[in-house]
């Protein structure tokens, strides 16, 4: 399994169990794979899988998978999420956002519900819209590679 698909398979994104990584990102997720750099705003319809390197604002209808190895430099709207790499800037998350402890955020957090692995990295501000505490858990799945 790649690192890019290990972050996106952490867990459901919302209480329906929807275990298979195409039933959670719906008809035609969006990919930016390892090795590509994108300078500029993007906007997706629906959700984006990034294995690469983003510098610029996002927004994403649907959920975002940040692999290990990837980088997001600015500002993100996402429905749903799951950082297993890099974020510098800010993330916005309507539902629920996953931090993997791979996963290093540089800026503010906001999202409706937390959950966030021992060892992830974040050097900003947690912002939980419902009021609920952030969930902390221990993976259970070595990242790709180790």
């Amino acid at each position: 399994m790649t690192g890019l698909a290990l972050a996106c398979t952490l867990a459901a994104m919302n209480n329906k169990p929807r275990r298979r990584l195409l039933d959670r990102l719906g008809d035609a997720p969006s990919l930016l794979v390892s090795g590509t750099r994108l300078v500029g705003d993007i906007e997706t319809p629906g959700a984006l899988m990034l294995g690469g390197d983003v510098q610029g604002d996002g927004n994403v209808e649907g959920e975002l998978c940040v692999s290990l190895g990837a980088h997001w430099q600015g500002e993100v709207h996402a429905i749903s999420a799951v950082v297993a790499g890099a974020i510098t800037g800010v993330i916005t998350v309507a539902e629920r956002i996953e931090i993997a402890a791979s996963a290093v955020i540089r800026g503010r957090v906001t999202a409706r519900s937390i959950a966030m692995a021992r060892g992830a990295t974040v050097d900003g501000e947690l912002i939980v819209t419902s009021g609920e505490p952030v969930i902390e858990f221990a993976e259970k799945r070595a990242p790709q590679g180790s």
